[in-house]
Formats: structure tokens, C-alpha cells, sequence
């Protein structure tokens, strides 16, 4: 049987970034005017645009995505995607992975949705001082939350690691927690074979954060999450539960790899 490499570039380092691979998939396709474009200077790989959340009336969305219809990775002996990050802003992202591409409608001329399968990450999350540089996230398969139209689908099946169609890193509105301006300097996105040891902070995010847009220092603990549990001598005693996310990304310093 074939060895497993410890890492498998995909995207920038040993496998040089390339223009033609990606192209952009944003809210204009619903009549928003949000724009996002992937510029390649010095081995890296820049991700930037402007999100507009006005014309959407709060929504909105910018994201990259690989191109062409027969693409196919097969990571299944791999643990998950690591990103190594030249400079961030601290924005929250995206990155989502297909199993499944569906063909046009022929109706509007537009690709079908179908399931996606993604994880939320920031450098570090806003709350948390620290710079944003030379910053490597990890994501494990565990981390995916699988979602149709961007709402959680929790009965879904898990995804096909041996057929990946496409990669896309998004920036969106988060129901109008962010907005303006990104951008998101990456060195390489890569497979490693097994989770790096060292982290500094993990970036979790629970089923309410996924489908309202909660920041994820936020999404954790939130009032709907606190139930009454106790009545005595006529006083309401409460039991608060704080509901962790299931699925987190980990985040790493520049040495690990």
C-alpha cells in the first residue's frame, strides 16, 4: 500500500498558486455588489474585495472558488487542511469543500447548490489581541459542518474525502457583523496526514453561531441557552448551560508544521 506524504500542497508553496484555478463566486448572482478577487505576488496567494451588506439589507457574501468541473482530490489518508497565513485583518472566514458539483439549471443558468462542508476561522478571533501575521490555521475533517444554502444540515452525510470537487475561502456578512474591506494573505493551503500538536487558541462556533452569524467568541454562550431547571419556597433557581461548538478550528504559530 501506497505511503501517505506528511503534507500534500494543494494551493501555493511547492505547488505554485495559479490565477486560472480560482474564480470568484459572490452575492452579485442575487443582486448584491459585494466583489472578491485572488491576486498572486511572491508565492502568495491574496484573497480580497469589498463585502457589501446594504443592498442585501444585511447579507452578503464574497468568496473564491476552484475552477474547472472535473477536479477531483483524494484526501482521505490526510487528517485535514492546513492554512499558512502571511497577513490576515482579523476578519472572521471561511473555507468550504464539495463533494458534489450539480450541473447548471437550465433555467437561470446557474449551478444547483448542493451540500457544502465548512469551518469558520480568525487570526487571532477579534476579541483576542495578537497580530495576524505569519499565522497557520489547521481545520480537521471533524471541524466541517455540513450546510445547504448556508443553513446546518445535521443529518447530512459526512463528506466524500476520496472525491473533493472544489475548494472555496469566503468572506460574508455573518448577518451583518462585518463588512467592508478583507483581505486574507495566504503562503499555501495544504492536506497534513496527521493534527499538529502545538495550538495556541481554538475558534469554536456551535449550530445557533452557524446559522445566525454569532461571532465566535459569542456563539458559545448565549441567553436562549440558559434553561430553568429548579423551583423552591417560591423562588426561580436557574441552571445555565453553556453549549461549546461541537466543531472548532485550530489555530497554530508559523512553526508548525
Amino acid at each position: 500500500m501506497a505511503k501517505r506524504s506528511a503534507a500534500l500542497p494543494l494551493f501555493g508553496g511547492e505547488k505554485k498558486w495559479e490565477a486560472g484555478d480560482w474564480t470568484a463566486s459572490d452575492d452579485r448572482v442575487r443582486g448584491g455588489k459585494s466583489q472578491s478577487y485572488l491576486e498572486i505576488s511572491g508565492g502568495i496567494g491574496r484573497f480580497y474585495g469589498n463585502l457589501d451588506i446594504q443592498t442585501l439589507g444585511g447579507a452578503g457574501f464574497a468568496s473564491q472558488r476552484t475552477t474547472g468541473e472535473d477536479c477531483s482530490w483524494d484526501l482521505s489518508k490526510y487528517a485535514g487542511i492546513q492554512i499558512a497565513v502571511a497577513k490576515g485583518d482579523k476578519k472572521r472566514y471561511t473555507l468550504t469543500l464539495k463533494d458534489e458539483l450539480l450541473p447548471t439549471n437550465e433555467t437561470n443558468g446557474r449551478e444547483q447548490a448542493s451540500i457544502s462542508y465548512e469551518c469558520d476561522f480568525e487570526l487571532p478571533p477579534q476579541t483576542i489581541p495578537g497580530d495576524a501575521t505569519d499565522r497557520v490555521v489547521f481545520i480537521p475533517w471533524s471541524s466541517l459542518n455540513a450546510t445547504y444554502r448556508g443553513r446546518l444540515q445535521p443529518d447530512a452525510k459526512p463528506i466524500d474525502l476520496e472525491h473533493v470537487k472544489r475548494f472555496s475561502l469566503m468572506m460574508r456578512s455573518f448577518f451583518g457583523t462585518q463588512e467592508g474591506d478583507f483581505s486574507l494573505s495566504i503562503r499555501s493551503i495544504s492536506a497534513l496526514a496527521e493534527v499538529p500538536d502545538q495550538t495556541y487558541a481554538v475558534a469554536a462556533r456551535d449550530s445557533n453561531g452557524l446559522e445566525k452569524g454569532l461571532p465566535a467568541a459569542t456563539a458559545r454562550a448565549q441567553p436562549w441557552d440558559k434553561l430553568p431547571v429548579v423551583l423552591v419556597a417560591s423562588l426561580c433557581l436557574f441552571a445555565v448551560y453553556y453549549f461549546t461548538g461541537r466543531h472548532s478550528c485550530r489555530l497554530g504559530p508559523s512553526n508548525v508544521v
